[in-house]
């Protein structure tokens, strides 16, 4: 009488690693602003300000932010880049002046947004922050670049890699256009900002000081020509 047969093993059913990985995902979007998100950028920008301390300067309004992105052409001047996330991805479809760069984020636990409607976009989407930048020329460069007025990502969505996605966005554009350089200023007490640049390879110039004419002050400089 032949022996029986050994059980066969037990195959354990696994889940794609594609599958298994994304226990959390966000669809992530950038995009340039344009005049309509003149709203969602205004309430951006004070959010911005009372962060570094300066609501006592922020005199921006929705209509003057509207106007200007009216009247700026894409990348030859004033430029915003607007980051937005959804639980369910964007329509593949174009979005204004260029196409939108799309990412998915797999996060450890879900984000709890609590002005999830104070900032919602477009269906599903959330605005989650934001980057200004504008053309400048490296005079010892020799080669025109990018210069970053403004880098803001909302609290609940920090340290989840989209203020990275902003900047290498602009540095993107910058590779793009041949440009030289992509350059800042950050607060000397802002260290998690220091430690994210850094991160990114950043350069710092610490004996340069920045110089600044406004209101007043700036009126009355105009007045000696």
């Amino acid at each position: 009488m032949a022996a029986t047969a050994p059980p066969s093993p037990l195959i354990p059913t696994l889940t794609p690693p594609e599958t298994a990985s994304l226990r959390n995902p966000i669809f992530a979007r950038i995009r340039i602003a344009y005049s309509s998100d003149a709203p969602l950028l205004h309430k951006l920008i004070y959010q911005l300000a009372a962060y570094h301390r300066l609501t006592h300067l922020f005199s921006s309004t929705e209509s003057s932010l509207s106007a200007t992105l009216s009247n700026s052409e894409p990348f030859q001047s004033i430029t915003i880049f607007l980051l937005e996330v959804s639980p369910t991805p964007f329509p593949d479809v174009p979005v204004g002046y260029e196409p939108p760069i799309t990412r998915i984020l797999n996060l450890d636990l879900p984000i709890v947004d609590p002005e999830s409607q104070e900032f919602g976009s477009d269906g599903e989407a959330v605005v989650v922050g934001f980057v200004l930048f504008y053309p400048k020329y490296g005079m010892l460069l020799g080669k025109a670049g990018f210069h970053v007025a403004g880098l803001y990502v909302r609290e609940c969505y920090r340290k989840k890699g989209f203020g990275k996605m902003l900047l290498s966005a602009v540095a993107a554009q910058a590779v793009k256009m041949g440009y030289g350089e992509v350059e800042w200023a950050v607060f000397s007490w802002n260290v998690n900002a220091i430690g994210f640049y850094q991160k990114m390879g950043a350069e710092f110039h610490e004996q340069t000081t920045i110089c600044r004419l406004a209101l007043d002050a700036l009126q009355a400089c105009g007045s000696l020509s």
